[in-house]
């Protein structure tokens, strides 16, 4: 994740993360309705990848330590990082996390959205509508003045309760004209600890849930990032900014 050091964004540089945000949060309005069955998750990269260029923006994950593709495409136990594939087909049933960020001027956008592909089943609804609202509560325990530990606290302390396990492997994190920076902001964790939230900090939040065991395995791609017991993992994000006041999502 680089240095430890957190960089507080100015105001000009938080109008440049609003506009790169937006076209993020547009991206994945523009790929929601192609999210079908028997597409191909190469398809949406292509279009994808199409999309970003005609915006005058560039595709974060394209090439970012070798990924060899424009978009994220993470199918039922896909917790992260999947590899759009023309191999890859969308079947009825099947929930997808599409994660994107584009770079405009220089800034990313990061955001990403698990969507249905037809009718889910009775477990995968309840997960994506778990996860959704896991983001949410994320996003409201910002608040100027507390502590890192209180979104991964509010996130955890929902999830399990609905039944659910939160993936440890993976955290948000500093985002701006660089891709990933300090601070990491872990899921799970412990109201009050961790380091102070202060205005100026932008950041991810996107927590990863999953249906059994929170255990990750990494597979022989060295990308794609799966659940240990082949069980469902669902995934929201968005990038915010803390204000004076609390907290301005940017990837709206």
């Amino acid at each position: 994740m680089g240095n430890d050091t957190i960089t507080l964004l100015s105001s000009r540089e938080i109008e440049k993360m609003r506009r790169a945000g937006r076209l993020a949060a547009e991206l994945l309005d523009y790929l929601a309705p192609l999210v079908r069955p028997g597409v191909s998750t190469l398809e949406l990269n292509d279009e994808a990848e199409r999309w970003t260029q005609k915006q005058g923006a560039k595709s974060a994950p394209l090439g970012y330590h070798g990924f060899p593709k424009s978009i994220c495409t993470s199918i039922n136990e896909v917790i992260c990082h999947g590899i759009p594939s023309a191999h890859q087909i969308l079947r009825e049933g099947d929930i997808i996390n599409i994660d994107v960020t584009p770079i405009l001027d220089g800034y990313y956008g990061d955001s990403s959205r698990t969507f249905f592909v037809g009718t889910p089943s009775p477990i995968a609804k309840k997960l994506v509508e778990v996860t959704e609202e896991c983001l949410k509560r994320g996003i409201e325990a910002v608040k100027p003045g507390g502590k890192i530990g209180d979104i991964g606290a509010a996130i955890q302390e929902y999830a399990e309760s609905e039944g659910f396990s939160v993936v440890r492997d993976f955290v948000g994190h500093g985002i701006s004209n660089v891709f990933h920076s300090a601070p990491q902001i872990p899921h799970y964790g412990i109201k009050g600890k961790g380091k102070r939230i202060r205005p100026g900090m932008v950041f991810t939040i996107e927590p990863m849930i999953n249906q059994g065991t929170w255990e990750a395995v990494v597979l022989e791609d060295g990308w794609t990032a799966v659940t240990k017991d082949g069980k469902l993992s669902a995934q929201f994000e968005h990038t915010i900014a803390v204000t004076e006041t609390g907290v301005e999502i940017l990837t709206l």
